[in-house]
């Protein structure tokens, strides 16, 4: 099962996007994006969105794993 923030990553790389590219959508550092992406720093609601208008997706889609 794929971790949340594995989507994350493998969305990031399927669009050809380096984390300097994600950090200046975002408007963060290079260096908060990774924290995120790798789960050093705290995910809020707002960010989530954020990320997710990116790819044009829902906050869910990227961040919510659903088990069966």
């Amino acid at each position: 099962m794929k971790e949340c923030y594995e989507k994350l990553k493998t969305l990031r790389e399927e669009y050809h996007y380096s984390y300097q590219d994600m950090a200046d959508f975002l408007e963060i550092s290079k260096c908060y994006y990774w924290q995120l992406e790798h789960k050093k720093r705290r995910l809020y609601y707002d960010m989530s969105k954020k990320i997710a208008t990116i790819f044009h997706l829902k906050p869910d889609e990227i961040f919510y794993e659903e088990e069966f």
